[in-house]
């Protein structure tokens, strides 16, 4: 594939993402105060339906938790939500997940999904740049059923660990892969 393909490709997959993410606004929360309730009740759904989540709260430096996060495409596609950075029980910061994506795909979704920052490198990694793009940077362990029956607290070795959960909607799969996460402003 040639440069200036791939150039235009990725302008495409920009101009997508965030003409999706002006429509799907929804995702965000209507105050920092509302964001801030509902991602820790986003906290407490995962760790009810994923038990090794919340043993790795426990050594995790930060957790990321994005409580709703809305994808929808036909071709192109975008997604968009907004979370918080969590330090403890404190929240630290605030942060947006935006995506793009093409291809066989049409519908729409919602989902969430919380990233347990487990190193000092992966938490300096995500609040000194401007912005994270999964996949690079930090090594980042999807979690799926197959992954935690592997996972203890004493073979937990990556940077981080990402947790999707309540996934609704018509579209088939998720993947947080080349997501950008940014700070924003609440």
């Amino acid at each position: 594939m040639t440069q200036s393909m791939r150039f235009f490709l990725s302008m495409v997959l920009v101009t997508a993402s965030l003409a999706s993410a002006s429509f799907l606004n929804t995702a965000g929360a209507a105050t920092a105060e509302d964001l801030n309730a509902d991602s820790r009740q986003a906290l407490q759904s995962l760790y009810k339906s994923h038990p090794l989540a919340e043993t790795m709260s426990h050594n995790a430096k930060a957790v990321l938790v994005f409580p709703k996060i809305i994808k929808a495409g036909l071709v192109f596609g975008g997604s968009y939500g907004e979370g918080v950075l969590m330090k403890g029980s404190k929240v630290v910061d605030y942060y947006n997940s935006v995506g793009g994506s093409w291809g066989l795909q049409a519908g729409a979704q919602s989902y969430g999904y919380a990233v347990f920052l487990m190193t000092d490198k992966a938490l300096k990694y995500v609040t000194e740049t401007k912005g994270w793009e999964i996949g690079v940077g930090p090594t980042v362990v999807v979690v799926d059923e197959g992954a935690a029956k592997n996972l203890s607290s004493s073979t937990l070795k990556d940077d981080a660990y990402a947790f999707i959960f309540n996934q609704q909607g018509l579209m088939a799969g998720v993947s947080i892969e080349g997501t950008k996460i940014s700070l924003i402003k609440r």
